[in-house]
């Protein structure tokens, strides 16, 4: 009976411990990465360049030097009227 028991605590230890991992990991954030030149005309994440400060405050839609955030790995295939996102300002 005493092996039994063992078993049953490993077990249960076993599965608290998965089951901590998976809401660990499913409240984690996904990777994101600042893409360049997807932004509309004041809704990028932050600086876009001389004379504009942080977020909304691009003045054109599409600008190169605006960023916004998108999950990591998506950026380059992001299509707009300009082209594709880009991982670096222009």
């Amino acid at each position: 009976m005493g092996k039994l028991n063992t078993s049953v605590a490993l077990a249960a230890t076993l599965m608290a411990s998965l089951a901590g991992s998976l809401a660990h990991a499913q409240g984690a954030k996904p990777a994101m990465e600042k893409c360049y030149g997807v932004a509309k005309a004041g809704h990028n994440d932050c600086k876009a360049g001389a004379g504009t400060t942080c977020a909304g405050t691009s003045k054109a839609d599409y600008q190169t030097n605006a960023w916004k955030l998108v999950p990591a790995g998506t950026c380059v295939h992001i299509k707009t009227p300009k082209g594709h996102g880009l991982l670096t300002s222009s």
